[in-house]
């Protein structure tokens, strides 16, 4: 038997990390630690819907890593994506444009949404169910940058 735990990302600047999870993409803050013999802080974060299970089975959840020693990372987009299942994918893609985030590969379709954190990792959004009736602007909008 198996089962998902978490997935893990590297970010540069944690508060600017948790300032789009949190925020503006709406994951909520479950556990943090900070290891100071290893000089790192582990921040886990859930889904809302997740945040029951999550805090009980400590999954699934994603897993923030902040080195505090300054590093660069490289190749987010070798990374692949994170992916979140939204009640409505018009909805948040507005509410994250209005709080500034830029909807890489905006939802044409009615069904699936790509943005990005601060650190280049892509998260796919997808619609719970069948998807949504096609509608402007967002059927008519190009992809920005890479996705």
């Amino acid at each position: 038997m198996m089962k998902f735990l978490h997935t893990m990302v590297r970010v540069k600047d944690l508060e600017e990390s948790l300032d789009f999870y949190c925020n503006k993409l709406g994951l909520k803050e479950v556990k943090r630690a900070d290891y100071e013999k290893g000089r790192f802080t582990l921040v886990y974060l859930a889904a809302p819907a997740d945040c029951p299970q999550a805090e009980q089975d400590k999954a699934p959840l994603l897993e923030l890593t902040y080195n505090w020693d300054p590093e660069t990372y490289d190749g987010g987009r070798n990374f692949g994506h994170v992916a979140y299942r939204v009640d409505n994918i018009y909805e948040i893609c507005n509410a994250l444009q209005e709080k500034g985030v830029i909807i890489h590969r905006p939802p044409r379709d009615g069904y699936m949404a790509f943005v990005k954190s601060p650190d280049g990792i892509s998260v796919e959004l997808l619609q719970k169910g069948e998807a949504l009736p096609a509608q402007e602007p967002w059927r008519s909008m190009e992809n920005t940058g890479s996705w």
